[in-house]
């Protein structure tokens, strides 16, 4: 398990421990945010939810998370409460007043009840007092993914190709295409993107959970090729900007 090897790296990793019984989240990719300035306690807590399943993104501070909250889909961010930039608080309070109804999970070391009742009322769907047990925070998590789910912005139309963030669902003139959730994450970033381009680093870090598995490698120009294949009839077409990435092109 991972608590022992990061341990050395960070003093506190061994208050935030699983267990090999625990249930890991299903077959289905549960992509999740974690912001956190402590970057031990943020690696301990990535490769813990890691090994339980999850596809984990790690950023250090407020403002680089509310730049992830707005350009992929979570299905739950982990928001350190004291972050530089932005602070937790802060971010979810920006998140509530747009449109994002992304469960939130705040971690702090404020524990005195006025402080819950902050963090709750500024919109967080949970409260997560330091230090804590690494199982109770996968037991908060699984509550916070049982919950009914709600639209996470308004589906996304480029041509005859729809994207629809909530049912992560691609429509082709009505078509259902079957298509990979590796081929679902490519074509995400490309259409959040447009008419920009996606470079190639930016969709590996978010299709892939180690990024070095497909950047500098021809896997990213794979995937491409089958969704070219998949696609033909949509109105669009994958255009390769050399020596940078990616960007789709109306027809």
């Amino acid at each position: 398990m991972y608590a022992p090897q990061v341990a050395a790296a960070h003093p506190a990793a061994a208050r935030y421990r699983t267990a090999r019984e625990r249930p890991q989240v299903g077959s289905g990719i549960v992509r999740v945010l974690v912001a956190e300035d402590d970057e031990g306690l943020g690696e301990v807590l990535a490769c813990g939810l890691r090994e339980q399943g999850y596809v984990v993104d790690v950023v250090p501070d407020g403002e680089t998370a509310a730049v992830y909250l707005r350009l992929y889909s979570y299905e739950v961010a982990v928001l350190d409460w004291r972050m530089p930039e932005l602070s937790g608080l802060d971010l979810v309070r920006k998140l509530r007043s747009g449109s994002s109804a992304t469960p939130v999970l705040m971690l702090t070391a404020r524990d005195a009840p006025a402080d819950r009742i902050t963090g709750l009322d500024a919109g967080a769907d949970d409260y997560l007092v330091k230090p804590f047990d690494f199982g109770e925070l996968l037991a908060r998590l699984r509550a916070l993914q049982r919950r009914p789910s709600v639209s996470r912005g308004p589906r996304i139309v480029i041509g005859e190709l729809e994207f629809d963030p909530a049912a992560r669902e691609v429509l082709v003139c009505g078509d259902r295409p079957s298509l990979t959730a590796t081929e679902l994450g490519i074509l995400e970033i490309l259409m959040r993107r447009f008419p920009a381009v996606a470079d190639r680093r930016s969709i590996a870090q978010h299709v892939w959970d180690n990024e070095a598995d497909a950047f500098g490698s021809n896997t990213i120009d794979v995937h491409l090729a089958r969704l070219r294949s998949k696609l033909a009839g949509s109105g669009v077409r994958f255009e390769t900007v050399r020596g940078v990435g990616y960007r789709i092109v109306v027809s």
